[in-house]
Formats: C-alpha cells, sequence, structure tokens
C-alpha cells in the first residue's frame, strides 16, 4: 500500500486492502460537481480508459455528456498535449483551443505520461485511485479499485450523468 493511501484505508484482511467507503462517497461527490461545472462552462471533458474493458466505458460515458466530451479508449499518445502541434497537425495560429478542461482517469497507473502532461499543461485530473497508487497524481482522487471493471462503470456513469446535467444548465 502506498503510505499516502493510508487516510483512505479502512484496514487490512489477508493482505489485502480494504477502501473506506466513507472516503469514497464524498470524494465522488466533489469529482461529480467538479464535472458538473466543467460542462456548465461549456469546458470540454475527456474519459481515459486505456485497458480493453474500458474501452466501452469510456465511449458509453463520452457519449452520455454528450458533444463537448471525448474519449481515449486505446493507448494515450505521448505529446497529445504537451507536443500537439505535432502530434494533431494543429495550426499553432488557430483560435481553437485544443487543450482539454478536464480529463478524468479510470486507470491512471497505466497513464502516467499523460498525467506528467496534464500537470504541465495545468489540466485539472480526476482519478480512480487504488491502494498502490499516490493520491496526489491526481488533483479530485476518487479512493476505489481501479482493476475492477464495474467500479469504473459505476464512476464514469455517476461522473457523466453530472456532466450531462452541466451540458443542461448551460443550455
Amino acid at each position: 500500500m502506498n503510505p499516502h493511501f493510508v487516510p483512505y484505508a479502512y484496514g487490512d484482511r489477508a493482505d489485502i486492502t480494504i477502501i473506506d467507503l466513507d472516503h469514497t462517497l464524498p470524494m465522488l461527490r466533489r469529482a461529480a460537481k467538479v464535472v458538473r461545472a466543467v460542462t456548465a462552462q461549456g469546458g470540454t471533458v475527456v474519459f481515459v480508459g486505456t485497458r480493453p474493458d474500458l474501452r466501452p466505458v469510456v465511449r458509453k460515458a463520452a457519449e452520455r455528456v454528450g458533444p463537448r466530451s471525448y474519449h481515449v479508449g486505446e493507448r494515450w499518445l505521448p505529446g497529445t498535449l504537451t507536443n500537439k502541434i505535432q502530434v494533431l497537425s494543429h495550426d499553432p495560429y488557430s483560435d481553437e483551443r485544443v487543450v482539454p478542461d478536464l480529463i478524468v482517469f479510470l486507470n491512471p497507473t497505466h497513464n502516467f505520461p499523460a498525467l506528467r502532461e496534464c500537470a504541465q499543461q495545468h489540466v485539472p485530473t480526476i482519478g480512480v485511485i487504488d491502494s498502490n497508487v499516490d493520491p496526489r497524481v491526481v488533483m479530485y482522487p476518487i479512493p476505489a479499485n481501479d482493476e475492477s471493471t464495474r467500479t469504473a462503470e459505476l464512476i464514469a456513469g455517476v461522473l457523466s450523468v453530472a456532466g450531462r446535467e452541466g451540458v443542461a444548465l448551460a443550455q
């Protein structure tokens, strides 16, 4: 267990860390408020889940939020945020904003290069943080099991519904 995860752990049993759901629920609510606020202001949200079982989850979450939401289900291409001119073939003189306003990571352990780029570009991040991950790697951690597809579906569902509510508020 990561030493910084200790406040979110209920205890250990048979060398398995039990996550305290009394911490998970308020942090999930806070993350939902952030997603709602970003989409209410017309911001873009990107859902990232790069395991094969998470691809349909992130696709459905992005579809649920609407046209200002995107998903990354394959591998995060390094330089997507920090070297966007070469990666995206983007004209640097264009007025279009390419950097998203918020990124939600369903499996942050496999996406440390993306987390590093988000920190460099000052993009807020939400992440499902398991006991083996430092919760400080994302701005808004949600302590939960990041290996469970069901957990990812639940969290992505709550966050995408909050995003859809934000879009409705904006209209």
